[in-house]
């Protein structure tokens, strides 16, 4: 029996990665409205500072109005090539504005990767690589009418 702690404390201004497994079946890079639309880049490769700049270049694309993208503190989104990328994607259109550190319970995106783990996956849907990867598919491209997360948007009201 081997132990498995999922988190761990490092001093204040470290950091530290942990490298994907090379057998992972899909990494996804979301970004979700309130509304619950989701544009979703899956990838079998990790997710770094340029996987993310290049979702990112790829998003700005599709945006018809100014936007406002909220990311976490994760090292890939607060790297040095993706805060020197802000001023280009102003620009178009797109502000980057970050959470404060700790505070995963004000990015809803969490609340969708907690949903999709604990909830909506079934002991079935690990039966295969391709199992998984079409349940996780079934529930991105479902997301906001099979699958369902109540969010309170009482602080848009009127």
């Amino acid at each position: 029996m081997a132990p498995n702690v999922p988190y761990g404390w490092l001093k204040k201004g470290r950091q530290t990665g942990v490298p994907s497994d090379p057998k992972r079946v899909l990494n996804v890079f979301s970004l979700m409205n309130l509304d619950q639309q989701l544009c979703s880049y899956p990838t079998t490769e990790s997710i770094n500072a340029q996987f993310v700049i290049k979702c990112l270049d790829d998003f700005v694309q599709t945006i018809k109005r100014p936007t406002v993208l909220v990311l976490d503190n994760a090292g890939w989104h607060t790297a040095n090539a993706v805060r020197d990328k802000c001023c280009e994607w102003q620009k178009q259109g797109l502000f980057v504005w970050y959470l404060p550190t700790y505070s995963p319970h004000l990015n809803p995106i969490e609340v969708l990767w907690r949903k999709i783990k604990y909830e909506w996956l079934k002991p079935k849907d690990y039966e295969s690589p391709k199992h998984l990867k079409n349940a996780i598919f079934n529930i991105l491209t479902s997301l906001g009418t099979n699958f369902v997360i109540n969010f309170s948007k009482n602080f848009l009201s009127k």
